[in-house]
């Protein structure tokens, strides 16, 4: 797969509310690298490096699917809470890959430990300091069931460790996020900042995703880091909570991916205070800001849904439980019927109370009312009666599309965020290999 230029050039501002790319800084004692192992046989770079000369805190969440990348199993066994580096690749996923996909990530990290000290044992400080391998976390992704390229890959780490850099601007943060991309047609970036006092937290964070996406991690991989110093305990609470309503409130086809990863990183460079809580008034500052970072890398995944042109908000409100909210919105986000309704603009609403009835939650259809942008389009067990199909016509034409369903049954809501299906998600789902 080849980057098309055009995608970061394209103008959509005429229907879409969605932002353009966000200038991404530095993140204090971070360094990043990515390069063509040739795993795509066209050139495009395809492994990526962060690392973290003084080590970083960390946390991750993965996929719940009961099938995993090999590379998962590994991370967990580390049992760290620093760690000095994250390797990427994209293309194969490692997984169902049996003992040739285990032992290739070992014959990985003995390499890349070896390049990585090397490196320190020649840095203008001329430390002896060793990077053992379970200093080293990694994540794939690709095709499922392929023989893991381990060789490429190692024969290539000399070159990744050689252009680590720790000067990050923004085309250098489009080049890393290029890297770990599949079918994705753009690189998926965002930034947040909290100044404290006369100190400036900094988050930045890189995501990719384009199909396989559905609830429970979606089926993506995505990497957050900051300068400000919080322990690994806290960073794992926090990403807990922002992944709640953020990469665990997104789907593009129902299909949860076994290579699903989302992982923090704190520098610790930036010193904001000693046993820090859910409490503390800066780290409330820093869940806002995480929450809301997350919340624009999830909506950029669905944004570039496979052969996506719309992008689709479904709110559930007044539910009687949080659980049910929730449950009726993916319903209705993962029913073809409705993605498909939504492609072709056509604003057939009887499919979003069949998706409402399918989810199996108990309703009271009298209560009910659906809302498509501003307009009802039913209320009181039937249509509106100020239902008008030619100015929702005219609305369906944009290309950010919202749903609200009000349940009137309780206090409890949901928001979630999914795309149309058009032609283009199955050519790039038939071509996937080719």
């Amino acid at each position: 797969m080849t980057i098309n230029i055009k995608n970061f050039l394209n103008d959509k501002s005429k229907l879409s509310k969605m932002g353009e790319f966000q200038n991404l800084k530095q993140i204090e004692g971070l360094e990043m690298s990515s390069i063509s192992a040739d795993l795509y046989n066209d050139g495009r770079d395809d492994v990526a490096l962060f690392y973290f000369s003084k080590g970083a805190n960390y946390a991750s969440l993965y996929t719940t699917n009961s099938i995993t990348s090999e590379f998962i199993p590994w991370n967990n066994n580390s049992h760290k809470k620093v760690v000095k580096g994250l390797l990427v690749n994209t293309k194969n996923a490692n997984t169902f890959t049996g003992k040739q996909g285990k032992d290739s990530i070992d014959i990985i990290a003995k390499n890349l430990s070896r390049v990585l000290t090397i490196k320190e044992s020649k840095s203008k400080k001329g430390t002896n300091e060793t990077v053992k391998i379970k200093d080293l976390i990694f994540a794939s992704t690709g095709v499922i069931g392929e023989e893991f390229p381990v060789d490429k890959i190692k024969d290539r780490l000399p070159e990744l460790v050689e252009k680590l850099r720790g000067d990050q601007n923004k085309m250098y943060w489009l080049k890393i996020a290029s890297a770990i991309m599949t079918t994705d047609t753009k690189p998926k970036v965002a930034y947040e900042e909290i100044i404290v006092g006369d100190e400036l937290i900094r988050i930045c964070g890189v995501a990719k995703g384009s199909g396989m996406i559905a609830p429970n991690l979606a089926t993506m991989l995505s990497f957050i880091f900051t300068n400000a110093d919080i322990n690994s305990n806290l960073l794992k609470t926090l990403l807990k909570r922002a992944v709640s309503n953020s990469f665990n409130a997104i789907t593009v086809d129902n299909d949860q991916s076994t290579n699903d990863m989302v992982s923090i990183f704190s520098t610790r460079i930036l010193k904001i205070g000693d046993n820090l809580s859910l409490n503390d008034k800066v780290i409330q500052k820093f869940e806002l800001a995480l929450k809301k970072l997350c919340l624009n890398l999830a909506k950029q995944i669905v944004v570039d849904g496979e052969g996506a042109k719309k992008f689709l908000t479904i709110s559930v409100i007044n539910a009687k439980s949080l659980g049910s909210a929730k449950k009726i919105a993916f319903s209705i986000a993962n029913s073809p019927l409705v993605k498909t309704a939504i492609a072709g603009e056509d604003p057939n609403w009887g499919r979003i109370i069949m998706g409402i009835g399918k989810s199996g939650e108990v309703v009271d259809s009298k209560k009910l009312r659906v809302k498509i942008g501003n307009m009802i389009v039913a209320e009181n067990g039937k249509i509106s009666e100020s239902f008008d199909e030619e100015k929702l016509k005219e609305y369906m034409k944009w290309d950010s599309i919202e749903i609200e369903v009000n349940l009137k049954l309780g206090n409890d809501a949901f928001k979630c965020f999914t795309c149309d299906f058009t032609h283009d998600y199955i050519d790039i789902n038939a071509d996937y290999r080719n």
